[in-house]
């Protein structure tokens, strides 16, 4: 196993006292010794045998067209407007502000942050991955003037998957909606839609429902399962007739979508092998997601290992907001990865990039291997080409990370649950420069 070292720094990089007293304290709040970090470097792969495939864009826009001109579903899309306003005007579940749970952090980096409310702080069905933002989505940093987040959340038994829009403008607490995923199908007075991850799918392949990482793009929304990075317009939120059905899809003139208020369906995915296939070097798993808008903007997955060594990977995005593709409309054809690194990080669960470093949450050093899933996870920053070190220990089971260039904060989200008091936050940080 690597070893990693431990540094408290101030923005402009230096070790002080100041920083070594702070992080004494925490190291002692937490009641862990310090972790320690690795020798090993982020090593350039080949990431010209890395490729993802355009897969079945235009049946799902036919299938989408039809079932807004059906009239079953109340459709806010206008082509050059946002169609998040309904989730956005203060109604809605209520989290509360600031980080409610412990969170191993380092408070020497200006943490902050919200939660959920109980129940979704607390539920065993529905599981938060991935984090995004309004500071993804625009390079102002807000969207329709307000800061605004979205989580992922996968199903027990990946049947559904779902996101949640966040309005966490200063003033009030945070006030969020949930979106149920679904897949489009058929057409004419036919077409309808199914849950993501419903067995029935005429899609081949068949969509994945283990909803992690997520990274938001203008009106598109990036969503990793695995093989797979499918593609969502949120000019397309659709309000249903009925929130109080189990059902999925439009029945008897009604549409539903397992008790959800909205709906959000798929316009398209890109993949490179089945749901379920293995993880290798030219094909890897994707199950993390971040926006990177340091340069020419891209897409930044990484891959889950027990035993890390799996990639870092960048993937180009186009002018139309789609990745980028061997052909004109980016709807077809083939992605090629621009850059990928593998990474001696143990369990990472997400990576981010900030123009200069990467940042990676996995497994700390000392508990790398174990099976306690109370003990701190750790967020890990690298150089491209340079060893990892460790910069802060996190919640529990931290998931995916998201940096904001506006404000130069990492954000993070954790998916540990507890049946009585919850253990999830939303955190973010400010990290040295």
């Amino acid at each position: 196993m690597s070893r990693f070292t431990f540094l408290g720094r101030t923005r402009s990089g230096r070790v002080t006292a100041a920083a070594a007293t702070a992080l004494g304290a925490v190291a002692l709040l937490v009641a862990v010794p310090r972790p320690a970090a690795a020798a090993t470097p982020l090593t350039p792969m080949d990431a010209s045998v890395m490729k993802l495939t355009a897969d079945d864009f235009q049946s799902r826009w036919d299938a989408i067209a039809d079932i807004e001109a059906g009239g079953k579903v109340t459709s806010y899309y206008e082509p050059d407007e946002d169609a998040l306003g309904p989730l956005l005007d203060g109604h809605g579940h209520t989290g509360s502000k600031g980080l409610c749970h412990p969170t191993n952090l380092d408070t020497a980096y200006s943490i902050d942050g919200f939660c959920w409310n109980k129940d979704d702080d607390t539920s065993s069905e529905w599981t938060p991955q991935g984090i995004t933002g309004s500071h993804d989505a625009s390079p102002a940093g807000t969207w329709l003037g307000k800061y605004v987040y979205i989580a992922s959340w996968h199903f027990t038994g990946n049947a559904f998957a779902r996101i949640t829009v966040v309005d966490n403008s200063p003033g009030h607490p945070p006030i969020y909606n949930h979106v149920l995923l679904v897949d489009p199908y058929g057409s004419g007075s036919s077409a309808n839609f199914r849950a993501v991850g419903d067995p029935a799918t005429t899609h081949s392949p068949a969509p994945g429902a283990h909803a992690d990482g997520i990274a938001w793009y203008g009106n598109k929304l990036f969503l990793a399962t695995g093989h797979q990075i499918q593609v969502y317009d949120l000019r397309h939120l659709w309000k249903m007739s009925d929130n109080s059905s189990e059902s999925v899809g439009i029945r008897g003139g009604v549409s539903s979508a397992r008790y959800h208020n909205y709906a959000l369906p798929m316009i398209g995915l890109y993949h490179n092998g089945a749901p379920g296939s293995a993880c290798t070097d030219s094909a890897p798993c994707l199950t993390s997601l971040s926006l990177d808008r340091s340069g020419e903007d891209a897409l930044i997955t990484s891959e889950f290992n027990a035993r890390g060594g799996r990639p870092v990977v960048r993937w180009p995005l186009s002018d139309n907001g789609l990745l980028e593709t061997d052909t004109a409309s980016n709807s077809t054809g083939t992605v090629q990865a621009q850059e990928a690194f593998r990474v001696p990080v143990w369990r990472v669960q997400g990576a981010a990039f900030d123009g200069q470093h990467y940042y990676f949450s996995g497994e700390c050093p000392e508990y790398a291997g174990g099976t306690d899933p109370d003990v701190p996870y750790c967020i890990h920053w690298a150089l491209p080409n340079g060893e990892p070190h460790v910069l802060t220990y996190a919640p529990p089971l931290t998931q995916n990370l998201s940096w904001s260039p506006s404000a130069k904060r990492l954000w993070g989200i954790n998916e540990r649950p507890d049946d009585s008091t919850g253990k999830r936050v939303v955190f973010s940080l400010d990290p040295p420069s």
